[in-house]
């Protein structure tokens, strides 16, 4: 949970740079990539973690620009990306204007209930990671570069 507003937007640049670059991996003929067919795509997921980081910041109480829930997926990775910028920028933007550290303590809306505003956007990164890390599974499987992320990947030895 987050308890100083500095912290998560660093966390927020890193995470969302990471997030990028996965995206930068992608060619539009691999959107369609997963484990196994009826599962997530990389598009799915690359879509996914574009609007859900809408919805968060929403939720968290930012305006976020860019995408809402109800948007279809672009059909390719570039407007996914540019889609995904918007988002990123708007919440880092947003949050630097609007977020004191005492913002942090605050109860908002969540997904099951109420919860500190820290502790949500805390689950907005681990959310980003956690798809991130299906991603270079399927990046891996459809003979794509995976790129280094959290350190040096199988690729760069």
């Amino acid at each position: 949970m987050y308890r100083n507003a500095t912290d998560f937007v660093q966390d927020w640049k890193n995470s969302s740079k990471g997030t990028l670059d996965v995206f930068q991996s992608i060619t539009d003929e691999k959107l369609s990539q997963s484990i196994v067919e009826g599962h997530s795509s990389l598009g799915w997921l690359a879509w996914h973690l574009t609007t859900a980081a809408a919805m968060f910041g929403g939720l968290a109480g930012l305006q976020i620009d860019g995408v809402s829930a109800d948007d279809q997926a672009p059909d390719t990775i570039k407007e996914i990306m540019d889609s995904y910028k918007k988002v990123a920028v708007s919440i880092e933007k947003n949050a630097i204007e609007n977020f004191k550290d005492e913002d942090m303590l605050t109860e908002v809306d969540g997904l099951g209930g109420k919860v500190p505003r820290g502790q949500l956007l805390r689950i907005l990164i681990d959310h980003q990671t956690h798809h991130r890390g299906q991603m270079t599974v399927l990046l891996r499987q459809a003979g794509l570069g995976v790129p280094p992320i959290m350190g040096p990947t199988q690729e760069m030895k």
